[in-house]
């Protein structure tokens, strides 16, 4: 059996469990989280987040891609979110990875994606990057509330980030 085979039988095992009946798309707590998909973040408890309260958005770095700018501007346009929280980690599969070695892997398989690897030396100034990225982006109406954090998964330990303030950014 495959990990997706397990995976439904245990859905199908947990239906009642995992039914939300009435429960509404728009998160209680109206904030979106974007981390990274790395599996030693568990945001639900790091952040004190139930079910309902927060969209998760995760992706590899806990980048701000265009992807994940569509995906805020649904939550708050569309759903009623109004902060966003960003957590970065030490440690992050991304951090010193080489954007021309994996260009050349992929292109080696006959791929030229539209997309970059995202890789970066420095997470605390990436996250910098991102909230600045976020703060000046149109498509968010609710840009006031955004901050950043970076988790320590050897410790435990999360740590804020401070961006300049929205008056001093440039994109």
């Amino acid at each position: 059996m495959t990990n997706a085979d397990d995976m439904l039988a245990l859905a199908r095992s947990r239906a009642a469990q995992l039914a939300a009946p009435g429960l509404s798309p728009r998160p209680r707590r109206r904030v979106a989280v974007l981390a990274c998909m790395d599996t030693r973040i568990d945001l639900f408890p790091m952040l004190g987040l139930e079910r309902g309260d927060a969209h998760i958005i995760r992706n590899a770095g806990g980048l701000v891609t265009d992807d994940t700018i569509r995906s805020l501007s649904v939550s708050q346009r569309k759903l009623g979110t109004e902060e966003v929280v960003v957590v970065m980690h030490d440690g992050c599969g991304l951090h010193g990875a080489s954007e021309d070695e994996f260009t050349r892997a992929l292109a080696a398989d006959g791929v030229l994606p539209t997309w970059r690897l995202g890789a970066f030396d420095d997470v605390e100034a990436t996250l910098r990057r991102s909230l600045i990225r976020l703060r000046s982006s149109p498509e968010l109406p609710a840009r006031e509330h955004i901050r950043g954090f970076v988790f320590n998964p050897e410790t435990g330990t999360l740590r804020e980030v401070q961006a300049a303030p929205i008056s001093e950014q440039r994109p």
